[in-house]
């Protein structure tokens, strides 16, 4: 594509902006280099704390309404709440900051004037 991939596409799966066949991810939350399939140089591009902001808010807000409903319709001892809001909230900051992190990759690269 000359466009790229899809942006929802790479986004969610992680993938090359270019390619969208390329894994975008070293690690958890690593951005490689190099695309391992295109060769698109990644180094340049940096999200910066705009994922971390994102989980902030979003699985922020989440939680607190959760933990408040919660708390308010079932009463549970204060053990559930520290046992079961880290649980929760955890696993869907890391989703939501690797997913912003590959959306804002995506976007970082598509704005460029020089794709190189």
């Amino acid at each position: 594509m000359t466009e790229g991939a899809s942006p929802i596409a790479a986004a969610l799966l992680g993938r090359c902006p270019r390619c969208g066949k390329g894994r975008l991810f070293r690690g958890l939350l690593d951005v490689r280099d190099a695309c391992e399939s295109c060769g698109l140089d990644l180094r340049a591009h940096d999200a910066g704390d705009g994922p971390a902001v994102a989980a902030i808010f979003l699985i922020g807000a989440f939680a607190v309404g959760m933990a408040i409903w919660v708390d308010v319709r079932f009463e549970p001892p204060l053990w559930v709440h520290a046992v079961l809001w880290p649980a929760v909230v955890l696993p869907l900051s890391v989703l939501t900051m690797r997913v912003a992190k590959a959306a804002l990759v995506l976007l970082q690269w598509r704005h460029r004037q020089d794709r190189g």
